[in-house]
């Protein structure tokens, strides 16, 4: 392959002026596009050398045949153009966020003469009014009966009203209470507005005014001894109290702001929304988007700002629009969103207080969408199967990869050293057989890899310990179990013994190693070492997310939403969380068993040397004048504390 792209246009071709571009394949179709500041330098960084480039970057320019671009007046048109280029063509590598489900609202019918309230998915009906979207039916069906109970709107669909209207006899929902509306012959058309444009205003921003209003007309008529208006307002006030309630206070009154949290790997995006309006929380979102290019967080919150209102209502856009981190064209988006909106809008990143609070929260929960949608992956039958199938032609295996083992080492500046081992069968992890390893010593990870893989392959290679047959040669019978009473008892212990497999007994199919090409050639040298055969090697590389195979000069490129690399992913994935858990333990005891010792050294002082020196290891080696810099370590500690290191520990 050419390192150099045949429909490259030369640098002084492209315009320095804003823009957008469009990368297209042979057919026309629009592959990719892109708005950019300066078209040229924006460009120039995809049409640098292949071998430089992202895998993902690489396969996206590889695949287009040429590329074209429309110059434009300002930053802001540029932003224009993006959106309607995107929502045209619906380009393949551009970021395209999907909900994992389909969310229930709360809807007016605004547009009809005489407005309904109801709950549905759909969200295009011309001139409704949406509030939402609600996590779960039953909240918004809650919701719904309590809001009528406060404004008796009507809830009957379009049927039942005509034919009410018609015959002037209520419909059934409105015979049992359950309807508001014209229909039930106790309001006119016009009254009816003004209880829906009440019921709108109450859920659009939670008005106080009307608890203020209900409670003055109870008092009221309690004093005039109306008790019956007055058990109406009463149970009015519980209605609306009741909604409140579900919407609990996170901000102030007066907030109106859309909260965003992202989370994202290699592979994968979630992303979790919070709509706040008058401080409380008015509706949950969530996304999944599988990743086709490499994208930074303001990457992925510039897509995802063009997903949302692109195509929003006036009333869907907020003031304020939380997000963990600022797009690069962020004053462009707020121009754009406030001429939509027909007031200003903030994007903004807050650092304290109960906004980057609740945006803390948006990011735990977009991390839990993120978990469940790979748990929700690996769980799927077919889907494992598929994974299995691919890697094994991917790689070339003889057979699926049914157990599958990953390694991992990890350490703190060289010092506590350790390994892990996951074990996947079936495309399912097998927890009961991981293992963690210790390494004392060790120049580099590919060392520590070697020492490993040396330690666990050494299993395979254990001779069977013939209990049964010593047990049978020493006069037991077989089929009846005839002998002796001790050669009885060795005949079923023996039994017992070899029924329970030996600890490591099974080889792996397929052994992976946390890297590329140097701690693949490690992981060989362990393998021919200890004489096994039949187990494929394979490392991955995170930073492309690419299969390294022994004494190949070019790496496995796995198709980027496959299920196979999703498989491989999650095994390294799972490899480093296990390493980095032991780690990290050693690294807690170390401090607790070792300084908590020595005398005169509290936790703040130990906090102190730890991050003066960074490990116990460090720490050990240093003199006591080097300790004694360290604020709150006198002369005489210094030496204490020397002299404790340097004594040999009981073992």
């Amino acid at each position: 392959m050419s390192d150099v792209l045949s429909y490259r246009p030369k640098a002084g071709e492209i315009p320095t002026s804003p823009g957008v571009y469009r990368f297209s394949d042979a057919s026309g179709r629009v592959l990719y596009v892109g708005k950019a500041k300066n078209l040229r330098q924006r460009l120039s960084n995809y049409f640098a050398p292949l071998r430089s480039l992202h895998e993902r970057t690489r396969r996206m320019v590889t695949s287009a045949a040429k590329v074209d671009w429309t110059v434009v007046g300002s930053d802001i048109e540029a932003l224009q153009l993006e959106y309607t280029w995107i929502k045209e063509f619906d380009p393949p590598f551009n970021v395209k966020f999907r909900d994992d489900k389909t969310y229930p609202y709360l809807c007016v019918t605004l547009g009809e003469e005489s407005p309904r309230v109801m709950v549905t998915r759909n969200h295009k009906i011309r001139g409704a009014r949406y509030f939402g979207p609600y996590p779960k039916i039953w909240a918004v069906h809650e919701t719904m009966d309590l809001m009528v109970k406060a404004f008796p709107i009507r809830t009957c669909n379009d049927t039942n009203y005509k034919r009410a209207m018609q015959t002037g006899k209520p419909c059934f929902a409105g015979q049992i209470g359950k309807c508001g509306g014209p229909c039930s012959g106790r309001v006119t058309i016009a009254e009816h507005r003004e209880r829906v444009n009440d019921f709108v205003s109450f859920l659009a921003g939670g008005d106080r005014r009307f608890v203020t209003e209900f409670t003055a007309k109870m008092k009221q008529a309690s004093a005039e001894l109306d008790f019956e208006n007055a058990a109406r307002y009463r149970d009015t006030l519980l209605s609306l109290e009741a909604v409140l309630e579900k919407s609990a206070m996170v901000l102030r009154d007066s907030l109106d702001a859309d909260v965003f949290g992202v989370v994202h790997d290699e592979l994968s995006a979630a992303v979790h929304q919070f709509m706040v309006r008058g401080g409380r929380i008015r509706g949950v979102m969530s996304w999944t988007v599988d990743k086709e290019l490499e994208l930074s967080t303001g990457e992925l919150v510039d897509g995802l700002l063009q997903r949302v209102y692109a195509s929003a209502d006036r009333a869907d856009i907020p003031r304020e629009i939380i997000v963990p981190e600022l797009p690069e064209d962020v004053s462009e988006m707020e121009s754009v969103l406030a001429e939509r909106r027909g007031a200003k809008v903030r994007i903004k990143t807050p650092q304290r207080g109960e906004k980057a609070a609740l945006m803390q929260t948006a990011q735990i929960n977009a991390a839990g969408t993120l978990k469940l949608y790979k748990t929700r992956r690996t769980a799927d039958f077919a889907a494992r199967s598929q994974a299995l199938a691919d890697i094994q032609e991917a790689i070339g295996m003889d057979q699926a990869p049914l157990r599958i083992e990953c390694y991992d080492a990890s350490h703190l500046q060289g010092t506590n050293i350790v390994a892990s081992m996951v074990v996947f069968e079936d495309g399912l992890p097998r927890k009961d057989q991981y293992r963690r390893f210790n390494v004392a010593e060790s120049t580099d990870d590919t060392d520590s890899l070697y020492q490993v893989l040396s330690r666990r392959l050494a299993y395979l290679n254990e001779p069977e310990e013939p209990v049964l047959e010593a047990a049978l040669a020493a006069g037991a019978d077989e089929s009846t179990g005839a002998g002796t009473d001790a050669e009885g008892e060795a005949l079923a212990l023996a039994s017992e013994i070899v029924a329970k497999p030996k600890k490591f007994a099974y080889p792996p199919q397929l052994l992976i190693v946390d890297g590329g090409q140097p701690q693949v050639a490690a992981a060989k040298r362990a393998l021919e070492d200890s004489g096994q055969t039949g187990i494929q090697l394979a490392g991955i590389a995170k930073r492309l997310e690419e299969l390294w195979l022994p004494d190949s000069d070019y790496p496995v490129i796995l198709p980027r939403n496959s299920e196979a690399l999703f498989l491989i992913q999650r095994l390294r994935d799972e490899a480093h969380r296990f390493a980095i858990t032991h780690q990290r333990s050693r690294r807690k005891r170390d401090i607790t068993t070792i300084l908590g010792e020595i005398p005169g050294l509290g936790p703040a002082r130990i906090s102190a040397l730890l991050k003066h020196f960074g490990s116990v290891a460090r720490l050990r080696e240093a003199d006591a004048a080097a300790i004694a810099e360290v604020s709150g370590v006198g002369e005489n500690l210094a030496e204490t504390i020397v002299s404790t290191l340097a004594a040999p520990r009981e073992a």
